[in-house]
């Protein structure tokens, strides 16, 4: 089924937008005037991907910073913890480090991705 999920100028280079489609959640991204479509929903803990980062065609989820290819739905890495420059209270560095430790062997999922046509300044998005 082909759904109309938003108008080109309505998401700038670099820019993503959430569309629900029936029940399903997606996001649709503008890589440099190519438009992708991915599951909104991270492969790795659900975090909404549209809240994360676009950098050319890689977007970066906000809760863990796995890493998919929106052309494909690859997932690239596995989860790291932000970076934090400050030190934190020994609990605190011993239950970062432990969390950080379990999410090295947490199973990371690719991400599905939907085929895109632009028609007319439209952008559609083809949904099984």
């Amino acid at each position: 089924m082909l759904i109309e999920v938003g108008k080109t100028d309505e998401i700038a280079p670099g820019g993503m937008k959430c569309v629900k489609a029936g029940q399903r959640e997606i996001v649709v991204c503008n890589c440099a005037g190519q438009y992708y479509a991915v599951d909104r929903r991270c492969g790795h803990m659900n975090a909404p991907l549209e809240m994360g980062a676009l950098d050319g065609t890689i977007v970066t989820c906000p809760m863990h910073h796995v890493q998919f290819d929106v052309t494909t739905g690859e997932a690239l890495n596995h989860p790291v913890p932000e970076h934090i420059n400050e030190p934190l209270p020994c609990r605190w560095a011993q239950y970062m480090t432990h969390l950080g430790t379990l999410m090295q062997h947490t199973r990371v999922c690719d991400i599905k991705t939907y085929p895109v046509r632009i028609d007319r300044e439209m952008v559609r998005a083809e949904i099984d």
